[in-house]
């Protein structure tokens, strides 16, 4: 198995969020399937490799048996460039970034939304789809809740933060949080309900919400949520079920649908619905799909017959073809 160069930014300061901490949590579970280790690209850290040292250090051949992962999604075209002549695979948490994949590139997606994204923009790429985890202490401590509504203010709408909030307010505790959070675990299990609506954070962004940790926490720590269905959301939230869907339709409404819910005990939330994403089920999906990827790196140089890529030029001959075709038939039917 080859080893795993992870490529991340920097490892904390300005590139501190939850898509860091989601994919060190995947490095950490590939380690105990085979070698792998973080190297930065932008922020040199302390005992780790920085990129231009690595390549500088390191020949083209002998870079042959590793195999970088890429991520972070603005600089993954650049990424690709520089690292055209060695294995790369992408690790893909949101869609809607316009890249231009070759088929040579697995990519490894966090949820099924982009899965089904990327299975349309790179239909002859490897494509597998590997959840992100949720720390298994995320769990519901059976604690008394003092915060009724908690809000992270960090990509919440302005509906949320400016509309609902305060008429929310006259009515109940809410709780806004503006910063980061040592324990989020203990937070969640304060809390009777968690408001999440990052629909418009991410449309102004120009990609999807990629997969939405902070929901899927809470709901493992028992906490009643509220939440928009953008994205890789949609993957697990269940308006009805498991969730109530916010921004339904009038203010007024959504505050006697939220102080509804407060007066009620937390549902039972079923082992079916975490398991997929803790440490255990994801360890068993991790070696079939490296071995995969390791097997198709050994392999993919000799192939001669390359699929021509979905490109627009390409898509643009197959309408005009699709169109004569149809043309044909109807002058046929004429005669």
């Amino acid at each position: 198995m080859r080893k795993l160069y992870f490529l991340l930014p920097g490892l904390g300061g300005r590139f501190a969020c939850g898509g860091l901490w989601a994919e060190l949590k995947t490095l950490r579970l590939v380690q105990q399937i085979c070698s792998a280790e973080v190297v930065t690209y932008r922020q040199r850290e302390p005992n780790t490799w920085f990129l231009p040292d690595l390549l500088q250090s390191r020949s083209p051949a002998s870079l042959q048996d590793v195999i970088f992962v890429v991520s972070w999604g603005f600089d993954v075209a650049k990424l690709i460039t520089q690292l055209q002549s060695y294995p790369v695979v992408y690790h893909a948490h949101s869609a809607g970034y316009r890249l231009r994949l070759p088929g040579r590139i697995p990519i490894i997606t966090v949820s099924r939304n982009t899965l089904g994204y990327w299975g349309q923009q790179a239909p002859h790429s490897l494509i597998y789809y590997l959840p992100n985890q949720i720390s298994d202490e995320f769990v519901d401590r059976q604690q008394p809740r003092d915060l009724d509504v908690l809000v992270q203010a960090r990509k919440s709408s302005s509906y949320l933060l400016q509309q609902l909030i305060p008429v929310l307010q006259k009515h109940c505790q809410v709780t806004v949080i503006n910063g980061y959070v040592e324990d989020l675990v203990g937070l969640f299990n304060r809390a009777k309900i968690y408001l999440y609506d990052s629909a418009e954070y991410w449309a102004q962004q120009g990609v999807s919400e990629g997969f939405g940790l902070q929901p899927l926490e809470a709901i493992a720590s028992g906490c009643q949520v509220f939440s928009s269905l953008n994205g890789g959301l949609s993957d697990y939230l269940d308006p009805g079920f498991n969730c109530h869907k916010i921004a339904g339709y009038a203010i007024d409404y959504d505050v006697e649908r939220i102080l509804k819910v407060l007066k009620s005990p937390s549902p039972l939330v079923p082992d079916s619905l975490l398991a997929e994403y803790r440490a255990a089920h994801i360890l068993q999906r991790l070696p079939v799909i490296l071995g995969e990827i390791n097997d198709f790196f050994d392999r993919y140089a000799q192939y001669q017959q390359l699929i021509p890529p979905l490109t627009p030029r390409r898509i643009a001959q197959l309408r005009a073809q699709q169109f004569w075709h149809k043309l044909n038939r109807k002058l046929q039917r004429q005669r």
